[in-house]
């Protein structure tokens, strides 16, 4: 056996071609058990000499323990796709899934990434406190912009739509979130009652206005 055979790595990464990979080709990987991450569909880049590229997906691949090329080899070949490549780092890959560090690439958009099996990048990185600051504040806006008013509604819809990272500061900032829509709903319900007490004065003025306009006639 080579030694490329029985080289051992726990996270590998490949190429997908929509037109060669069968068409449940997530269904396959989510089967084998494999946390995956899955980047947007690349339609966009192009070539040293300006060509376009062939679209195609990369694809990280996870298993719990060091694999070897032969395992990851035999994925890559149910999936129609190039052969397998070591990664080094999980976190400098993921990023490289939408050319975050390559300011001349197309940059494709970090939420249209998908995971499989409970991939989250999370598990591979430690955010510094910057990091964490930009995504609670991706959190507070999303429960202004959705005007969320419970924290198991942002929970759910985080989950929902995908957003692990955002998820993962939510479930470690319970005390935070919480304070914040709690916060939106006590002013929601101040202005609608002030809101009502506009409309009551309104209706009362208007009352005495038309009593006065009866009285006059009569």
């Amino acid at each position: 056996m080579s030694k490329k055979g029985i080289l051992k790595k726990r996270h590998w990464a490949c190429f997908v071609y929509p037109d060669s990979a069968p068409e449940n080709w997530r269904d396959i990987l989510a089967q084998k058990g494999l946390q995956c991450a899955v980047s947007p569909l690349h339609d966009k880049d192009i070539t040293a000499v300006e060509d376009e590229k062939k679209p195609h997906w990369h694809v990280i691949m996870c298993w719990p323990g060091p694999t070897t090329y032969n395992v990851a080899l035999g994925i890559t070949k149910e999936l129609n796709a190039p052969i397998p490549q070591p990664l080094e780092s999980v976190r400098g890959y993921y990023r490289y899934l939408t050319h975050k560090d390559d300011p001349d690439k197309y940059q494709y958009d970090e939420k249209d990434i998908t995971t499989i099996n409970g991939f989250s990048i999370l598990d591979f990185v430690e955010l510094t406190a910057n990091e964490r600051d930009i995504i609670k504040g991706n959190v507070l806006t999303i429960i202004r912009d959705k005007d969320i008013r419970e924290y198991s509604v942002l929970l759910d819809y985080l989950q929902d739509s995908g957003l692990m990272k955002e998820l993962s500061i939510a479930f470690n900032n319970t005390l935070l979130f919480t304070a914040y829509i709690k916060s939106r709903k006590h002013i929601h319900d101040m202005t609608t009652i002030k809101d009502q007490r506009i409309t009551i004065d309104r209706l009362k003025q208007e009352t005495i206005a038309l009593r006065t306009i009866v009285s006059k006639q009569t």
